[in-house]
């Protein structure tokens, strides 16, 4: 990585023939200009941004974690904290139940982890059947600007896998923005809750993985 900084809409962010535009920005001649606000990066020669605010929007193929509110004859809705809710249908569990049982799959107020299959206006179609998802039991669950998600899991994974170390619980991250935490010990999943808000507030700044460090040491130290 060759370049981090906060830009916002309309900024140049580097000039040269040679750059690609990534996500959320845009080329004009020679020069490579945001379109969002956000956390410029430069990896090569491709130029992209993580948004650092706005407001989750369902995009087919993206992994989620909701929770249901409501079930009826077809399946079950599930909350996710998008725009709209999304729709889990008896064809796309993993698993023949009858209409009768739906509840005994899956009841009011339980939690998946759940991939969007389609989108269509305020439709959102979600599936079970991929490797890894279903119901989330136990732990708790934390929410933060989905734009913040990037950051929060690092570069191939590197800062979720340092909370897990950190704080000993099993992290589930949804691209909604929705986090599932779960230790064996009440107290492990408040640190980790704590050090996911801290991620969240503090994605714009640099040398974020040294700082979350710190943080950890410091609420160790607090609660010795």
């Amino acid at each position: 990585m060759e370049e981090r900084k906060i830009v916002v809409p309309g900024e140049i962010i580097v000039e040269g023939e040679s750059f690609l535009p990534g996500d959320f920005v845009r080329k004009e001649g020679n020069y490579i200009l945001a379109n969002k606000y956000g956390l410029a990066e430069i990896e090569g020669r491709l130029v992209k941004i993580i948004p650092l605010s706005g407001v989750y929007l369902p995009r087919k193929g993206n992994i989620i974690i909701g929770r249901v509110t409501s079930i009826n004859y077809r399946g079950w809705l599930i909350d996710f904290d998008g725009h709209y809710n999304g729709f889990l249908s008896l064809n796309e569990v993993p698993k023949f139940i009858n209409k009768g049982e739906l509840r005994d799959y899956l009841d009011y107020g339980e939690v998946v982890y759940a991939k969007i299959i389609e989108v269509e206006g305020s439709s959102t179609e979600l599936s079970l059947k991929f490797k890894g998802l279903g119901k989330l039991e136990g732990g708790q669950l934390i929410s933060i600007n989905s734009f913040k998600v990037p950051r929060l899991i690092g570069k191939e994974g590197s800062m979720i896998s340092l909370i897990k170390e950190l704080t000993k619980t099993k992290i589930i991250v949804g691209q909604n923005g929705v986090v599932w935490v779960k230790g064996e010990k009440i107290e492990d999943e408040i640190k980790a809750k704590k050090i996911i808000k801290f991620i969240e507030e503090n994605s714009f700044v640099s040398g974020l993985t040294d700082n979350v460090k710190k943080f950890a040491e410091k609420l160790e130290e607090e609660n010795e």
